[in-house]
């Protein structure tokens, strides 16, 4: 059964990967790390601080903040275990952080765990390329009032999967453009509001016809699924930065 520190323990994904690992019989979270701690009761032991943890562990998942992605990947060098980066919002230096650790340890990297979005991206990829550029491309994502980051870093990965020849340039907002939309754009537009879990909509608009792919997220469980899934596979694989298409293809999916 596979080991995990969970950084982000006490918060709402946290809670989640916890409640999942127990009721599974693949994984077990053995200890947490929150800067809440202790104010909330874990059926674990948590801590305030990664330097501060003596259970052993198999693999970091971290669902904390971005921010802490420089403790947990040094961590995760210095303890020579996997990683399973799962908080969003990551700037160029914290994604280069990630990159540089995933030349020591293995580094599960991904903005979106579920396999439903995954699914997505590769149907966008496939209607990106089949329908050429006769049709304008719009992504919609929308997320609870208590999310910090926009877009949301699963728009960043569905524009990125489309725009991997870097024929388009991201347009995130229109107010303060008076001008036509012009064809090398992907507009990419957020909305936070509520308890949404999680909504993400592409959409190729052309002269005659639109077509929606669309995912919808009923629980954060399936995110929580998704991490747990991605830190017993990535036990035991060669240092490099993986993400959840690896998973999917290593089980013919």
């Amino acid at each position: 059964m596979t080991s995990i520190l969970l950084c982000g323990a006490f918060g709402r994904m946290g809670k989640n990967v916890a409640d999942f690992a127990s009721a599974s019989n693949k994984a077990v979270v053995s200890a947490g790390v929150d800067v809440s701690a202790p104010t909330y009761d874990a059926a674990f032991p948590v801590f305030s601080s990664l330097d501060d943890v003596t259970e052993q562990f198999d693999v970091i998942v971290d669902f904390s903040h971005h921010t802490a992605v420089r403790q947990v990947t040094e961590t995760a060098v210095a303890k020579g275990v996997p990683a399973v980066i799962a908080a969003t919002g990551h700037d160029d230096a914290e994604k280069d952080l990630i990159r540089k650790a995933s030349l020591s340890v293995p580094v599960f990297y991904s903005g979106n765990m579920s396999l439903g979005i995954n699914l997505l991206i590769d149907l966008a990829k496939t209607a990106a390329r089949t329908l050429g550029s006769d049709f304008d491309i719009e992504i919609v994502e929308e997320h609870h009032n208590r999310k910090a980051d926009a877009p949301s870093g699963t728009a960043l990965m569905i524009a990125d999967a489309i725009n991997s020849d870097e024929r388009f340039r991201y347009v995130y907002d229109r107010h303060s453009s008076s001008s036509p939309r012009k064809k090398d754009e992907i507009g990419i537009h957020s909305v936070r509001g509520g308890n949404i879990v999680g909504e993400h909509e592409v959409i190729f608009a052309g002269e005659s016809e639109v077509i929606r792919i669309s995912h919808s997220a009923a629980s954060r469980m399936v995110f929580a699924e998704g991490a747990v899934n991605a830190a017993c596979w990535i036990v035991g694989k060669e240092p490099g930065l993986y993400g959840m298409s690896d998973m999917i293809r290593s089980r013919g999916i």
